[in-house]
């Protein structure tokens, strides 16, 4: 994973807000490095993290798939009907064409790292620019290791390469190995 960033997308009205989102879904936007993940791969994620069986009770909420080429809407089609055969149920999940993507507020930015406050001092050090923290693949990492997302054995291998000083690797280290067990 390169990235990961949160705001809306999907709708209509230019430069939406937490506040004033008009017809826009809460989204991801995942850059990836397609040599180490497939779409199909992430598409496979995307439909265990959810239950495509529960519709929505606001567009805001809604889980959509958002494609941005024929081959991404295909996959994300067919991995949609092989969950439904799976399911034996109607499936609300959305596959919608890409738009444009509006980034949300800072504060909604790395959620679970934000609850760190430790960590999170240090990233801000790392990273004195908001734009930068958004953007930074070690911030979307170790939000992702605090949020369940890898396992502590993957965590050992790569933390070295977050810039964070030794303490605060450790303490990374503890959180996700309490996460783990």
């Amino acid at each position: 994973m390169i990235r990961t960033r949160v705001g809306y997308a999907g709708g209509t009205k230019e430069n939406p807000t937490y506040h004033s989102l008009g017809n826009h879904t809460e989204t991801v936007q995942i850059d990836y490095d397609p040599d180490q993940i497939t779409f199909k791969e992430l598409l496979e994620v995307f439909w265990e993290s959810h239950r495509p069986t529960v519709q929505s009770w606001s567009r805001q909420y809604m889980a959509a798939v958002f494609f941005h080429n024929d081959e991404q809407k295909r996959l994300a089609m067919e991995t949609r009907d092989r969950v439904a055969a799976k399911a034996k149920g109607k499936i609300h999940t959305q596959i919608l064409p890409a738009t444009k993507f509006y980034l949300a507020e800072a504060y909604h930015q790395k959620y679970r790292l934000r609850h760190e406050g430790d960590l999170m001092r240090e990233f801000s050090t790392i990273y004195p620019a908001t734009e930068d923290f958004v953007n930074s693949t070690a911030a979307a990492r170790v939000n992702g290791y605090l949020s369940g997302y890898g396992t502590f054995t993957e965590l050992q291998e790569e933390v070295d390469g977050f810039g964070l000083s030794p303490t605060r690797a450790e303490t990374l280290l503890d959180i996700v190995y309490r996460l783990s067990h």
